[in-house]
């Protein structure tokens, strides 16, 4: 499928997805929420593609929502269902089956960071930043933003964050847990590409077992995400990856996981 609004590359089993509105910062506008979702779902039914990474193009991540857009006269009068629409990719991309890397550029603010928040891993750049100014305009965020970031920050920083709306850099964002590492500007993607590198020759099931386990037991209660994880771990004990790996374990090799 060819994209207006993004640029998709593979190199092996990899997945590169490039958010391609870089004259606005790469923000999201109606067509670039339409074609995310539709490359979510081909992500999704790909079985040769292990792992994503998204970024953006120029000199930023993503500045958020397109304002510009939003202000616009006919998009205030669209409907709520409407609106529902427009950011149902942001569930899709969090539910992802196979890991996402978020390789965060420059700049990454409001819906941005809702999109780095639905991803697995944020690998952030020297020049990157952060911020959910919304509140600033009156409105609060309206893709997940109140309920992923105290999720992964903890509630009084993401108050913090969220009631002044201000804006923090990457080494800050590290330090609260944000990010998972900070390299320089020409570093990032070869970075990326080496965590999703190892990602990929990882056995796909157990990876995505281990998404479901946390991301769904995060909405359990303790014992009930317990028993979660038990029975995903015995349906993978029926794989050909387990097989696979105990042999290569006691055979002292490389395993070759199949995803089966």
């Amino acid at each position: 499928m060819e994209y207006e609004t993004i640029i998709y590359q593979r190199e092996g089993s990899v997945a590169i997805v490039t958010l391609n509105r870089p004259e606005r910062l790469n923000a999201i506008n109606a067509k670039l929420s339409a074609e995310l979702e539709d490359l979510v779902d081909e992500l999704a039914d790909d079985d040769q593609i292990r792992v994503a990474i998204i970024t953006g193009a120029g000199r930023g991540f993503c500045a958020g929502a397109d304002i510009k857009e939003m202000a616009d006269a006919s998009a205030q009068q669209s409907s709520q269902r409407s609106r529902r629409r427009r950011y149902r990719f942001f569930n899709k991309l969090e539910d992802l089956s196979k890991p996402v890397i978020a390789a965060i550029n420059g700049p990454c603010n409001g819906g941005g960071l809702e999109i780095a928040l639905c991803c697995d891993f944020r690998i952030a750049s020297e020049a990157a930043s952060f911020g959910m100014g919304e509140v600033k305009l009156g409105v609060i965020p309206a893709a997940g933003g109140t309920a992923r970031l105290p999720r992964l920050i903890g509630p009084a920083r993401a108050k913090e964050f969220l009631y002044f709306g201000n804006v923090i850099d990457a080494r800050r964002a590290y330090e609260i847990g944000l990010v998972n590492k900070v390299v320089p500007v020409v570093e990032l993607m070869s970075e990326a590409m080496r965590w999703a590198s190892e990602l990929a020759e990882r056995p796909p099931l157990s990876l995505r077992m281990l998404k479901y386990c946390v991301n769904v037991g995060m909405q359990m209660d303790l014992m009930s995400a317990l028993d979660y994880e038990s029975k995903c771990a015995e349906i993978l004990r029926s794989t050909e990856d387990y097989r696979e790996g105990t042999r290569a374990f006691v055979e002292k090799r490389k395993p070759v996981f199949k995803g089966r």
